[in-house]
This record gives structure tokens, C-alpha cells and sequence, in this order.
């Protein structure tokens, strides 16, 4: 391969990088395909690594060692958080999303590309040094959300069903008590699916009680796994006594009004 320009190498690491978000690639991998000097790569790093910090993309990181090498780190600036926030709340709050019994529609935000694609930068940067070897998600509106912070964290998904699969082969099964309707449900999940001793990261759409997470805490201990994090897009002010304490949630919902049409919510980031 001819040698590039150093405008082009640049052009070059942010696509490769950006496209493989949390991967290590080895300065030899760069230095085979540029054909280039590993001094002259090491100069364009630094360059990435200051451009990148500078309009708050997130951040190109090296790692030194034998099995080290460049990667970067997906994680969003304040005020963009900020930003992505105020809008999801401006349209959640529309009165046109309220449902019959008080319910609020979202799907059309949850299936939305670019929306998602915020909602898993941010997830994927909260928990990047949890050191995540999954993330778990509840068939089937988390699906995109979750799907979307696997990839920014690098890391498999794993969707666990309501019922078992034939084609998944011999599942665990476990029984919970759903906070928000008190009847007992099932979750399976194949007894492939997860490595034991692994650490995961639960994602999902919207949280009330916790009692979905508080199953999913024991399904991952039949794997002899852990929960290392939880994650949701909404979570409600009520009942403030969950199954479960610690949770990271990007949207407080207060209160849905179905009389005076009044959708009453805030962002879950406190912002100092």
C-alpha cells in the first residue's frame, strides 16, 4: 500500500476507531496497513487523542504492554448529555402520548436509530470501566437500547424470553413476582448463553417497581454470574421503595395525568 498523508491516516484511525468502538488494535496493525513508521503513528494518536477530547467525541485511549495498542472510548460530553436529555424529555411529555389507564407510549423513540444511539453512548460510558462482560436485556422494548450499548461497550448481548426456546436448547428457568402487576412470570434463558463468573450489565426500557430486575439478579446467580450494573431509559418516582437500590436511570417520570393530560417527568442526571 502507498503511504498516506498524515490528513488521511487521521481520516483513516477515527473510521476504523469509531467503527469498533472499545477494541484494541495494536500499533502494528495500523503501522502494516498505513505503511508508515510506529514514531510517526504514535505522533498521529496524539493528535487523534487531542482533537477528539477538544469537540467532546469521547476519547482515544493507549494502552501500553505486550497485548496493548489504541482504542476508543465512546462516552459523551456534559453538555450533549444535557442536551439529548432535554429533548427526550420535551417530546416524552408531549399529552398525545398518554394511553388509556395512564400508560405512556414510547415506542417510537425506543426504535428510533439516532435516539438509541445517544441512549447507548451514554449507558456504554456510565459502566465502560465496570469491566462488562455482557449485556442482559427483557425481550422485547429494551431490545434496541440494549443492543446499541452492547456495541458500544464491545460486548455480547444476551436477551432473556418470557418462555423457553426448542432452538435454544436446555434453559433456566426462574419465577419473579412483577412489581407493577404483583402476578408471578417467568424468564428463561439458554444455559449457553452466559459464562459463569461474568459480570453484566442489565439494560431496559422502562423500570417501576424493580421486581424485572430483581429476577434477573437471581437468573444470573444461577449462572453463578453478577449484575454488575443497571441501566433504564425511565424509571417512575413511585413506588420510591423498589426491589432494588442502586440503579442508573436517564428519565425520572413523576406522574402521568390521564385527566388533566399532563405528563410530569425530569432528567434522571443530576448535573452539578
Amino acid at each position: 500500500m502507498e503511504k498516506l498523508q498524515r490528513n488521511e491516516r487521521i481520516a483513516a484511525l477515527i473510521k476504523i476507531l469509531s467503527d469498533q468502538p472499545n477494541q484494541i488494535f495494536t500499533f502494528n496493525h495500523f503501522v502494516e496497513n498505513f505503511n508508515c513508521a510506529k514514531s510517526t503513528l504514535s505522533e498521529d494518536v496524539e493528535l487523534l487523542k487531542g482533537i477528539v477530547a477538544k469537540l467532546e467525541l469521547g476519547a482515544v485511549e493507549t494502552i501500553s504492554g505486550a497485548a496493548g495498542g489504541v482504542k476508543y472510548i465512546p462516552t459523551l460530553g456534559k453538555e450533549k448529555i444535557k442536551q439529548i436529555l432535554s429533548n427526550l424529555c420535551t417530546s416524552l411529555a408531549e399529552p398525545s402520548r398518554i394511553l388509556s389507564g395512564g400508560f405512556l407510549y414510547m415506542t417510537d423513540i425506543i426504535y428510533n436509530p439516532s435516539v438509541v444511539d445517544d441512549i447507548g453512548k451514554i449507558f456504554a460510558g456510565q459502566f465502560i470501566d465496570k469491566d462488562i462482560h455482557y449485556v442482559v436485556t427483557v425481550e422485547t422494548k429494551g431490545i434496541p437500547i440494549a443492543m446499541m450499548t452492547a456495541r458500544y461497550l464491545n460486548v455480547p448481548l444476551i436477551i432473556v424470553r418470557r418462555d423457553s426456546k426448542v432452538t435454544e436448547g436446555s434453559s433456566v428457568n426462574i419465577n419473579y413476582v412483577s412489581a407493577s402487576s404483583r402476578r408471578i412470570q417467568t424468564m428463561s434463558l439458554s444455559r449457553r448463553a452466559i459464562k459463569k463468573n461474568s459480570k453484566v450489565l442489565f439494560v431496559d426500557d422502562f423500570m417501576k417497581g424493580g421486581g424485572t430486575v430483581r429476577g434477573i439478579i437471581e437468573l444470573m446467580k444461577e449462572f453463578e454470574s453478577e449484575v454488575e450494573g443497571i441501566a433504564v431509559l425511565i424509571s417512575t418516582k413511585e413506588p420510591i421503595k423498589k426491589f432494588i437500590n442502586e440503579y442508573f436511570s436517564l428519565i425520572i417520570l413523576n406522574e402521568v395525568d390521564e385527566q388533566e393530560s399532563i405528563i410530569d417527568l425530569k432528567p434522571g442526571i443530576k448535573f452539578d
